[in-house]
């Protein structure tokens, strides 16, 4: 019997990039960094190519890697800057780098392989400054790009900042000696926030994995990871009595407390002390006590609950749902931070709520 695990839901995923994909109205090219954003970055990427996408997106050559040995075929661009001391491992995994630099550009055009511009429009990140395009025309016309591209540094928001940054774009690619056939800009909170997509592809990345950033977004995407434990242990303490380090919490009565074997070495962080919420049975308990690095403690008083039951720290259970943005903003992370934290220590298990719900 596993005792603590990250349920992740490939019909969900698979849902939600059908989703951005048809709001967008071009090929997806999604991102499967990070390991998946913390869900597995292999099997998110073999359940997302049912959707026939132009290819993914990774940060460095092992991801890279890692899809080319099971057998993925599609493009696959490198996003992170790479070093020249890193071309030969990106031509031997027939790999697709995103350069900025003209030095690297220069050496990854003796390949003789396909490559993509990256456009610095106001990141101040990554890629070729955006008013520098034009010095550069002679190394682009030996060399020339398969793609160019751009990235939006506040796509979620209502402001300018997108339309400073696309006509900055605009500029730079009338500088190009030819304009590529593969144009891409946004991310999934840019095809939110406006469709259809103008551009070749789309890149959504944590929206797939069940968050959306934009608010009063007209997409929901639906949950994908989901952290699963049992109860390990359970107690009644008396009337002030304290549980866990420090002394944090104190018992305002007799109570039960179970004991849940997760704790912040597998990314249930210990911001959560006193603050996280879980579900058992359906039913909403509260964390007391400090978040330790193997155990979480909840006051369960109220619940019927035994050894060996399922707790919920994120996802569904029942008619509820902790979602990835309320245990985020509890815990004052991003849901970026609190996806891409969840340690291996936990196993993932993977199911197809797809394939259960035709069953």
């Amino acid at each position: 019997m596993t005792r603590a695990w990250v349920e992740v839901d490939l019909g969900a995923l698979c849902r939600n990039g059908a989703a951005i994909a048809a709001r967008a109205g071009v090929p997806l090219l999604p991102m499967v960094k990070a390991d998946g954003y913390g869900v597995g970055g292999l099997r998110a990427a073999l359940a997302l190519d049912a959707l026939d996408p132009w290819g993914f997106g990774v940060s460095s050559a092992a991801e890279g890697q890692e899809l080319r040995r099971a057998g993925i075929t599609r493009p696959i661009i490198v996003f992170t800057p790479i070093l020249r001391t890193e071309i030969d491992s990106l031509r031997r995994a027939d790999l697709t780098p995103a350069l900025g630099d003209p030095a690297v550009i220069e050496s990854w055009g003796r390949t003789g392989r396909p490559w993509h511009l990256q456009i610095d429009t106001g990141m101040s990140r990554a890629g070729m400054p955006w008013h520098e395009v034009g010095t550069h025309r002679a190394l682009l016309e030996r060399t020339a790009p398969q793609g160019v591209f751009t990235h939006l540094h506040s796509a979620e928001r209502r402001d300018d900042s997108r339309d400073q940054q696309e006509k900055r774009f605009a500029a730079a690619l009338k500088e190009l000696p030819e304009i590529p056939s593969i144009v891409h800009v946004e991310n999934g909170a840019a095809v939110e926030s406006r469709a259809p997509s103008p551009w070749t592809l789309c890149r959504p990345g944590i929206f797939l994995y069940g968050v959306s950033t934009v608010e009063g977004s007209p997409l929901v995407p639906e949950p994908v990871a989901s952290i699963r434990g049992r109860i390990v242990e359970l107690r009644t303490i008396a009337a002030g009595e304290a549980v866990s380090y420090e002394a944090t919490w104190r018992a305002p009565s007799a109570r039960r407390i179970a004991t849940v074997p997760i704790g912040y070495a597998d990314g249930y962080r210990r911001a959560l002390s006193n603050r996280g919420i879980a579900l058992v049975r359906g039913l909403r308990v509260k964390v007391v006590g400090i978040v330790t690095m193997d155990m979480t403690m909840l006051d369960v008083t109220d619940v019927e609950a035994s050894l060996g039951d399922v707790v919920t720290l994120l996802g569904a259970d029942g008619d509820d749902v902790i979602t990835v943005s309320e245990l985020a903003q509890l815990s004052g992370l991003s849901p970026y931070e609190l996806l891409t934290g969840l340690a291996r220590r936990l196993p993932r298990q993977y199911v197809d709520s797809t394939a259960e719900a035709a069953a």
